[in-house]
């Protein structure tokens, strides 16, 4: 089955209920799925440790938002892709944001007649997990990259641009040239 669109989760107001309980019979959630986001953290981190970056760009939401893990996978999925065609070695992306919610649904009767729980039905049952969600406040950062060069900054940015589309929210892209620290 097809994930439903963005939007019947990310504009919450609240956050989700997920009471994950040591004890079971006290859950509300029996199986939690595991997080599709493979790498937090790609390429060069220790030139970015010893300062050797001079250029940070950053994805900041612009909404507080519901960003699911697969849509924060796509993104760094394509971000790592062309920062390695175009930069590699000489960049380092942190992903900003962890999915620790968990995302229900209810499941349609299909063509029956009866009970439909994506409509009020059933007076707002719970439903089963079907992925985790990452709430996001304004002004926070989701991705982070720091690069060496001009060059690949500019890269970075760009990529940042094209994958706005990706997110379900209204960002924008910060671009910061860092000073160097002369040490004595």
């Amino acid at each position: 089955m097809a994930i439903r669109k963005a939007s019947s989760y990310s504009h919450k107001i609240c956050r989700p209920y997920t009471r994950k309980s040591r004890s079971k019979g006290k859950d509300y959630i029996k199986t939690v799925p595991q997080i599709k986001i493979a790498k937090f953290h790609i390429g060069n981190q220790q030139a970015f440790r010893d300062g050797k970056h001079l250029f940070n760009i950053r994805l900041i939401s612009e909404q507080r938002v519901q960003v699911r893990d697969n849509a924060i996978e796509a993104a760094r999925m394509f971000l790592t892709k062309i920062l390695d065609e175009k930069a590699l070695g000489q960049y380092y992306l942190a992903v900003k944001v962890y999915p620790h919610h968990m995302v229900r649904e209810n499941k349609s009767a299909g063509g029956m007649a009866g009970a439909d729980r994506i409509s009020s039905g059933m007076t707002q049952s719970y439903g089963i997990v079907i992925g985790r969600s990452a709430i996001v406040r304004p002004d926070q950062d989701i991705f982070f990259i720091s690069c060496a060069d001009e060059k690949c900054a500019r890269d970075a940015r760009d990529a940042l641009i094209t994958i706005k589309a990706k997110m379900p929210c209204r960002t924008r892209v910060i671009f910061e040239k860092v000073a160097l620290q002369i040490s004595k």
